[in-house]
């Protein structure tokens, strides 16, 4: 797996020689952000060696290098599930690929179901911890010791001081965020009832299909690391609403350019 890395940071490194400061992954809703930012540089997925190709629709399946501000970034636009049928080791390449490149901070973003009863479609939630129970960890297999130890320490997945971050930029824009704790599950489906009282007996807040075991590959080779998720819908059982993508994409999309201005100020802050 490291030489995998190496073959697409060399095969990145052949095409631009930026070096980003912070790292960003766009969930559902922020997909067009990078085209708002000063961009130096596109980099293809499918241009790199192995290199995992998102099949999400909405996703562009890209780096962007350039800047928001005067900060230097590296933007995923297009991430990769575990439920498109990819290695856990494989979905958590592009984020240790743009820690590889530079990167020492990642602000992760996703959409979500929301579990906490005092949550509404539309919210914004920040990501305080996680629970991976549902997923593989990305860590299995033999340790990659370039990147970290072997058993890494988890009490402080996410910054305190990125969270601290996050809650004077939500203020300063006028937005009121939620905090909780993110569940993430493999998906596609979404959850059933009963696993949603699970999450709920658990202490979760959120559900979704990502981002967590991205946030435990980037703290085990020591990125700085935040996440906001946006609560597009109410979980199973929450609500008698059925679910279905639709829903979720029309929700993101409503609140997008809240999204957008409030992951603005947190970069420039971070």
């Amino acid at each position: 797996m490291y030489q995998k890395l190496k073959t697409c940071y060399d095969s990145i490194r052949q095409k631009t020689d930026f070096q980003p400061e912070v790292a960003l992954v766009l969930g559902s809703g922020l997909g067009d952000y990078a085209d708002g930012i000063q961009i130096e540089q596109t980099v293809d997925y499918t241009d790199l060696e192995g290199f995992p190709v998102s099949t999400v629709k909405g996703h562009k399946g890209r780096f962007v290098f350039g800047y928001v501000g005067k900060v230097p970034v590296v933007i995923m636009q297009g991430r990769v599930h575990y439920y498109e049928g990819y290695a856990m080791s494989d979905v958590v390449l592009p984020t240790r690929l743009m820690g590889m490149l530079g990167a020492k901070k990642l602000l992760l973003t996703n959409a979500a179901g929301g579990v906490n009863s005092a949550f509404q479609p539309g919210d914004f939630m920040m990501i305080t911890d996680h629970i991976t129970t549902a997923v593989p960890s990305p860590l299995i297999g033999k340790n990659i010791d370039e990147l970290g130890t072997r058993f890494p320490d988890m009490s402080e997945v996410y910054s305190k001081r990125l969270r601290e971050v996050i809650r004077k930029c939500a203020k300063d824009c006028h937005i009121d965020i939620q905090e909780g704790v993110y569940v993430q599950f493999t998906g596609p489906s979404y959850e059933t009832p009963a696993e949603i009282r699970l999450v709920q007996a658990w202490g979760g807040d959120a559900v979704g299909m990502s981002t967590a075991c991205e946030a435990m590959a980037a703290h085990h080779m020591g990125m700085e690391v935040c996440g906001i998720s946006c609560i597009t819908n109410l979980a199973a059982g929450i609500s008698n609403v059925q679910l279905d993508h639709k829903e979720v994409q029309e929700t993101a999309d409503r609140v997008s350019a809240s999204f957008k201005e409030l992951v603005t100020t947190v970069i420039l802050a971070m």
